[in-house]
């Protein structure tokens, strides 16, 4: 299988090679990168995500942001990402699987959001493509769920374009830009790709 030869394992967590992509788990050498992406990236960000921090792109935030990840990956409730291009080693976005839930469930909830320069270029896609048989094969779980806003169709269509089946509709499932929203739900389970 071609995904066992994309994983490697450093000190600081899972990479995982797309076709486009490198997944790494965020460390503070990121700091610049991210804040300079997310920053040009505010307005067409906002109205996909929870409401942000009036400190969130300072590198304090950053600092904590990152010691939350570490001791997330190291319980294994959660994988954060951040997405870089393969060959250009620039940054395009974040990815994370979230709410591990481990017992019965055996499933996970899957985030994302992408750079303003790089949307609508497949980047994205190729992520969750790329982190789906990380969630299956290492994690071992059975299901990936996804939320997005009705009105999110390039969400909907790069989460159908995955393989994650509709599933239904939430009534103020989340709270995006300070206001609970309506979202549709998608999942994938493994055997489905």
């Amino acid at each position: 299988m071609a995904f066992l030869r994309s994983v490697t394992s450093f000190d600081t967590g899972p990479v995982l090679y797309g076709d486009q992509v490198v997944l790494r788990i965020p460390q503070m050498s990121d700091f610049s990168a991210w804040a300079d992406l997310r920053a040009a990236s505010r307005n067409f960000l906002v109205p996909w995500e929870p409401t942000w921090p009036a400190d969130d792109l300072t590198r304090a935030s950053f600092r904590r942001r990152i010691r939350r990840y570490q001791r997330d990956v190291h319980e294994g409730l959660t994988y954060p990402f951040f997405v870089y291009l393969r060959d250009e080693d620039a940054l395009v976005g974040g990815l994370t699987l979230s709410n591990i839930r481990r017992g019965v469930a055996q499933c996970c909830s899957v985030g994302y959001w992408i750079g303003e320069p790089y949307q609508r270029c497949g980047l994205m896609s190729d992520a969750v493509r790329t982190v789906l048989p990380f969630a299956f094969d290492v994690l071992n779980l059975h299901r990936v769920e996804a939320a997005c806003l009705p009105t999110n169709k390039a969400s909907i269509n790069l989460l159908q374009g995955c393989q994650f089946t509709e599933e239904g509709f939430a009534r103020r499932y989340l709270k995006i830009n300070g206001v609970w929203q309506d979202h549709l739900l998608f999942a994938v389970v493994a055997g489905d790709i």
